[in-house]
């Protein structure tokens, strides 16, 4: 494997990170935006009204993600076991 080869392995990994994540990054996003507004609108200075929503939903966007996250972990590996099985 040459380190050209090396270099396009850890791309395409960096890429599959990226496409993972971003959807609950985005929502995590979001949902702070939108309750920083609230708090700031409402003038409510509680630091902890951030995490329920928050958490509950990043983890509703994981459980209607999930498919699409394996599915693109599940293609990087075949790839890299490809690249594992041909030598290069």
């Amino acid at each position: 494997m040459t380190g050209a080869q090396v270099l396009d392995v850890a791309q395409d990994g960096i890429w599959t990170l990226i496409y993972v994540s971003a959807p609950l990054m985005i929502v995590g996003l979001v949902v702070g935006v939108v309750i920083a507004l609230f708090q700031a609108l409402t003038q409510i200075q509680e630091m902890t009204l951030v995490f329920v929503p928050k958490i509950l939903a990043i983890f509703i966007t994981m459980l209607l993600m999930l498919p699409f996250m394996g599915a693109q972990l599940s293609g990087y590996m075949d790839r890299v076991v490809d690249l594992i099985i041909t030598g290069g």
